[in-house]
């Protein structure tokens, strides 16, 4: 029987709980478990590359610091960024989108979260374009809205969606949010919906704004299966999780 919360889990990185994040371990992970949708982060290298990563340089998975955009992907892809989570993830590396998309099952959906500038996206329709996946296996998101306006411009086939810190950085009562005010930006720019973090300023009330105006919206990161329940509930079309697998076992 299918578990009715499959379409609503994006694996966050991959499996990240349990296997080094943004690697192809941990995408596979993901879909060997029957998660239906993975999260990746991209960026530049010098030569022209998109690679998976989310940090701006290898420090915090490798050990050494190569920041991203200086660095070529034949020094890249020589790093272990695996036994930091580990001894068994021992020699993971850093894969391209290219390796990334060549993973996605068919009923999969990869949401690609965009951290570098504007210089990425036109390599990013060209890799995408020749990679034969279903637009519908492809969404689009990131903080700038700038670079996510453009993306939308040349790519308008993928949904995209923008992402907001909210009060992740503030406690709830110093962060103010005008909602007409995001959803005036969707509009704006030709947006999809939001992709939220999932603090105190997530309510039920904002859910339902964003929803009535026919955006969708998803959150980040919840690991927690009742936080993650209560949401749904509240009409949330999608939450990340770094515990994907577990998560979903969870909820059925």
């Amino acid at each position: 029987m299918m578990n009715p919360f499959e379409s609503k889990i994006i694996a966050h990185r991959g499996e990240s709980h349990d296997a080094p994040e943004n690697t192809l371990a941990s995408i596979n992970l993901a879909w060997q478990r029957n998660v239906k949708a993975v999260e990746i982060d991209i960026r530049l290298t010098r030569d022209n590359e998109i690679v998976v990563i989310h940090d701006s340089n290898t420090q915090r998975v490798s050990g050494i610091k190569k920041t991203i955009k200086d660095t070529t992907f034949d020094v890249l892809k020589l790093l272990d960024v695996g036994s930091y989570k580990g001894q068994q993830w021992k020699d993971e590396r850093i894969p391209t989108l290219k390796q990334v998309l060549n993973t996605i099952p068919n009923d999969g959906k990869l949401i690609i979260e965009i951290k570098s500038n504007r210089k990425i996206l036109y390599e990013l329709k060209r890799v995408l374009s020749k990679s034969g996946i279903r637009f519908e296996q492809i969404e689009i998101i990131g903080f700038n809205i700038n670079t996510l306006s453009k993306a939308k411009k040349i790519m308008p086939e993928y949904r995209m969606l923008w992402l907001l810190n909210l009060d992740y950085s503030l406690p709830a009562w110093l962060s103010w949010v005008s909602i007409d005010g995001i959803i005036k930006k969707i509009e704006k720019h030709n947006l999809d919906g939001v992709n939220v973090w999932a603090g105190k300023l997530l309510t039920k009330n904002f859910i339902s704004e964003i929803k009535k105006r026919g955006y969708s919206i998803y959150a980040w990161t919840i690991n927690d299966p009742d936080k993650a329940a209560l949401l749904i509930k509240h009409g949330l079309d999608s939450i990340t999780t770094d515990r994907a697998g577990w998560m979903l076992n969870q909820l059925k």
